[in-house]
């Protein structure tokens, strides 16, 4: 019954939602390279012939997930070096930034729309014996046909923030079946582990496995990679540098009043400005030239060959450099915080040694804030004010600055583990069916 309302409600929603979205795709471009795949359409070409024991989909939404994904895939690959491993997005950015930062899967796709013909057709094709959505993913129709093909699901990094809980909760009725139906839910805290019962997830099958956004950082926190931006940007070694990180509307202007006034005493100091939306760089570069700066630059423009000289802002408007971009920062805030968004990752600046400034708006990052802030890496700010107050002892005192700094890395470091636990939870479900896969003509 559940299913068939779901479906007729799902069937309204496309009505209003197709017409909304192709009008957005003829006059904007977006969406265009992932519409066709997520309809079923253009499989990738690589995965249609792949041969591997087992076959294991991956399932990441948009970039932060892909950051999650990025270890397991790695841990994967490792436990099973035969393995057709597909990964899948939702987005386009998070696909870009997926194929730039995933080397060990076999392909790369879209995720199919939550329609049943749709799914079949790409369940076809991938032919997975094991999918694995990265945080929370629920798609009741997705599920449920693996389930009656014998494909199992299990959730890795599972997690459910205030508001998304919130959500769920009004219409748990519903979303029980589907969570009954997922074989495991390896979940990021007992607070998350907690939120999944209470929407009615089987208990025995939800365990506590730990972040492995922690291991991506702690990995990828390379010197070379921070020589690599440092020279692309033109930055020398020693300059200081005010990065604002993930910001999303509203925020800009709050940023470069602060930086405006931290100018007075700090006359070299550089901004660098990473909207949320790289779709936004040119909006950004709009509202710098509305508060009287001329003195910027745009990623894209040194991507395409112009060289940084004199200008002191520079907007990055291309995926997948944040991470890298963290590593230049004397100060950080990081953004979708001083606006109510939920937060953006603070552990990408803790794992360079960075001190985190945000705003009151953490609700998806709870665990992460305490985290940093137990250790004095973390600082919470409730708007401009605070903001320029915060920064300013930051820059006083670099000795203090730089031992906080490291107290956070060493948070991020501690917490490192959960990727291989996850490899370990899936070659457990795998236990007996690879056997089966291997007698079948089809590989």
């Amino acid at each position: 019954m559940y299913t068939f309302l779901y479906n007729i409600l799902l069937a309204f929603a496309a009505t209003f939602l197709l017409p909304y979205y192709g009008a957005k795709i003829v006059v904007t471009g977006k969406y265009r390279k992932s519409i066709g795949p997520k309809f079923g359409f253009a499989a990738p070409q690589e995965g249609e012939d792949m041969k591997g024991i087992p076959r294991i989909w991956v399932h990441a939404v948009s970039v932060g997930e892909v950051t999650a994904a990025a270890p397991i895939v790695a841990a994967l690959r490792e436990r099973f070096p035969l393995a057709a491993i597909v990964l899948s997005t939702s987005t386009e950015t998070g696909q870009e930034m997926a194929r730039k930062t995933i080397k060990g899967a076999t392909a790369f796709i879209y995720f199919p729309l939550d329609i049943p013909f749709v799914i079949r057709r790409v369940l076809n094709r991938v032919r997975p014996d094991i999918v694995i959505p990265v945080e929370t993913e629920v798609w009741p129709n997705f599920i449920r046909l693996c389930g009656e093909r014998g494909v199992k699901v299990m959730m890795v990094n599972g997690r459910l923030s205030p508001r998304s809980f919130r959500r769920y909760r009004k219409t748990r009725f519903f979303w029980k079946e589907t969570l009954r139906r997922i074989d495991e839910i390896g979940a990021i805290s007992e607070t998350d582990a907690g939120r999944f019962r209470a929407l009615g997830a089987d208990p025995a099958r939800v365990r506590i496995m730990g972040n492995a956004k922690y291991d991506s950082l702690a990995a990828r926190a390379e010197p070379a990679l921070r020589d690599e931006i440092a020279g692309k940007l033109n930055i020398p070694s020693g300059a200081q540098a005010f990065v604002a990180g993930s910001t999303h509307e509203g925020e800009e202007r709050i940023v470069l009043s602060v930086w405006r006034r931290l100018l007075v005493a700090y006359p070299d100091l550089l901004l660098i400005l990473v909207p949320r939306h790289v779709e936004r760089g040119g909006e950004v570069l709009r509202i710098l030239r509305e508060e009287g700066f001329s003195d910027c630059i745009a990623m894209s423009e040194i991507v395409q060959g112009k060289r940084r000289g004199d200008e002191r802002i520079v907007v990055v408007d291309i995926i997948g450099e944040l991470f890298r971009v963290y590593s230049l920062a004397t100060v950080v805030y990081c953004g979708g915080s001083l606006v109510p968004k939920g937060g953006q990752n603070i552990l990408e600046p803790a794992s360079w040694g960075k001190v985190v400034l945000y705003g009151p708006s953490m609700e998806d990052f709870v665990d992460e804030k305490e985290s940093l802030e137990a250790a004095g890496a973390g600082i919470q700010v409730a708007g401009e004010e605070e903001l320029f107050e915060g920064i300013q002892p930051l820059m006083k005192d670099p000795r203090s600055r730089e031992a906080r700094g490291e107290a956070g890395k060493a948070v991020v470091a501690s917490n490192r583990g959960a990727s291989g636990r996850y490899a370990e939870m899936v070659a457990d479900a795998l236990t007996g069916k690879t056997s089966e896969r291997k007698r079948d003509n089809r590989l």
